[in-house]
C-alpha cells in the first residue's frame, strides 16, 4: 500500500526548502503525496505560493485561510491559533500516515500541535538550528512535538539529541534548499530577467550588469524599531547608487513597518535604479542571487543558499544570530555607516568559494529515502 504523506506549507520559504523532496516523493509509486497550504502561502501580496505549487504539478489537498493580518505580535498568535484549529480538522479528514512540517515559522507550531494531538507521526525538517528571535523558541518547541527529525547539519543533529530526542530518530539529510541552489546554476539568466521585468515594479534593472539584492524582515522581538531600521538600511543602500532588486518582507509582527519604510524610500528616491519584487520562482530567485554582487538583509537565504552559491552577504542584526555560516557573510548591527561600509567591502570582494556547510544539493532524495523507513513512533520518552 502507498504511504500517505501530507506536507504542510505555510509561506514562500517553506516551499523552496522542501521542493526537491516533494519531487523525489512524487516520483515514488509507493507514496501518496498531498500538500496542505495555509498562512501567507495563500496571500496574493506575498506572491501566492499555492499557485506556483500547483503549476509545478503537485496536488494541494486543501487551502486553509489562517492569517490574521496586522502589525502586532498578537496577530501572529491568532494566526497560530487558526492554524491549529483548521489544520486539525483537515488532518482528521485526510488521515495521513505522517505529516511533514518545515523549519520555524509560527504557523509551523500550529501544524505540529494539530498533528501531535491527533496522534499522527510528525516529521520536522530543519530542526536543531540556532537563530536570534522568536523562531528559536518555535523551532525547539516543534522539535519536542515531533517524532522524527531530518536536519541539515551535524551540529543541528547534536542539538536535537541534546534536547532529549533519540539518536535513531535524527537523520542528517542536508538542506533541501541547497538542491534548488545547485540546480539554479544552470538556469539561464535571460529567464530571470524576463520574470524580473514582468513581475516587478519600479526601474528596470539589467541583470547582465552589476546589481545588489535586498531582503529585509522585521525582528519580531523588537518589531517597534522596524521602520527606523529599514530606513537606515535603505539610506546606506542609496549611498551606493547601485542597481538594486528589493523584495517585500515576510508577514511577521513589524512587517507593515518594513513595508512602509520601503514605500517611503520608493517615493523619495525616484532617481535610483531600484526594482521591487514580491516573489520569484525558486530556481530563478537563486540564480538572481548567484549573479548578484552582494545580498543585503537578514534572511536565512544569506547564510544557507548564499553559502553554497558563494554570494557575498551583509547580514544585519540578530535575526540569524547563532546560525551556522560560511566565510561569505559579514555581520553588522542596524547602523547606517556599518551597513554601508560592509556592502562596499562585499561588492569589492567578489564571489566566495562555494561551501558545503548545508550540503551539496542532494537532500531531497535523502529525505524521501528517510521517510520510507518504518516511522511508527512508540510513546515518546526523553533520551538521556
Amino acid at each position: 500500500m502507498s504511504k500517505k504523506i501530507c506536507v504542510a506549507i505555510t509561506a514562500r520559504p517553506s516551499y523552496s526548502r522542501i521542493r526537491s523532496a516533494l519531487t523525489a516523493l512524487q516520483a515514488r509509486p509507493d507514496v501518496d503525496l498531498t500538500i496542505l497550504c495555509s498562512g501567507s502561502a495563500l496571500l496574493t501580496r506575498f506572491g501566492r505560493v499555492a499557485d506556483l505549487i500547483r503549476s509545478d504539478g503537485f496536488t494541494i489537498a486543501d487551502e486553509l485561510y489562517t492569517v490574521v493580518e496586522g502589525n502586532e505580535p498578537i496577530n501572529m498568535a491568532l494566526t497560530l491559533a487558526n492554524t491549529v484549529e483548521l489544520t486539525a480538522s483537515t488532518l482528521r479528514h485526510l488521515a495521513p500516515d505522517m505529516v511533514l512540517t518545515i523549519a520555524d515559522r509560527y504557523e509551523t507550531l500550529g501544524t505540529a500541535a494539530a498533528a501531535a494531538y491527533l496522534g499522527i507521526p510528525l516529521v520536522h525538517i530543519q530542526g536543531g538550528e540556532v537563530t536570534g528571535n522568536i523562531d528559536e523558541k518555535v523551532r525547539h518547541a516543534v522539535t519536542k512535538l515531533s517524532d522524527f527529525h531530518l536536519v541539515a547539519t551535524e551540529s543541528a543533529r547534536n542539538r536535537v539529541i541534546r534536547m532529549g530526542e533519540h539518536p535513531d530518530s535524527v537523520v542528517v539529510t542536508g538542506c533541501p534548499s541547497i538542491d534548488i541552489a545547485r540546480e539554479a546554476l544552470d538556469t539561464p539568466l535571460s529567464e530571470v530577467q524576463s520574470d524580473i521585468d514582468k513581475q516587478g515594479v519600479g526601474a528596470q534593472v539589467d541583470l547582465s550588469q552589476d546589481y545588489i539584492v535586498v531582503m529585509l524582515h522585521p525582528e519580531t522581538e523588537s518589531y517597534g524599531n522596524s521602520f527606523a531600521r529599514t530606513s537606515a538600511t535603505l539610506d546606506a543602500i542609496a549611498a551606493l547608487q547601485m542597481p538594486t532588486i528589493m523584495f517585500w518582507p515576510n508577514p511577521d509582527a513589524g512587517s507593515d513597518a518594513v513595508s512602509k519604510g520601503i514605500r517611503v524610500f520608493r517615493e523619495t528616491h525616484h532617481d535610483l535604479q531600484v526594482n521591487y519584487q514580491k516573489n520569484l520562482e525558486g530556481h530563478r530567485f537563486l540564480k538572481l542571487l548567484k549573479n548578484a554582487r552582494c545580498m543585503i538583509g537578514n534572511s536565512s537565504v544569506g547564510v544557507r543558499e548564499c553559502a553554497y552559491l558563494g554570494t557575498p552577504v551583509v547580514n544585519i542584526g540578530d535575526r540569524q544570530h547563532g546560525r551556522d555560516r560560511a566565510v561569505n557573510v559579514i555581520d553588522v548591527p542596524w547602523d547606517r555607516a556599518a551597513i554601508e561600509s560592509a556592502i562596499r567591502h562585499q561588492v569589492g570582494h567578489g564571489p566566495y568559494p562555494s561551501s558545503d556547510r548545508y550540503g551539496l544539493g542532494y537532500a531531497g532524495g535523502r529525505i524521501a529515502d528517510a521517510l520510507m523507513r518504518d516511522l511508527r513512533p512508540e510513546a515518546k520518552r526523553f533520551y538521556d
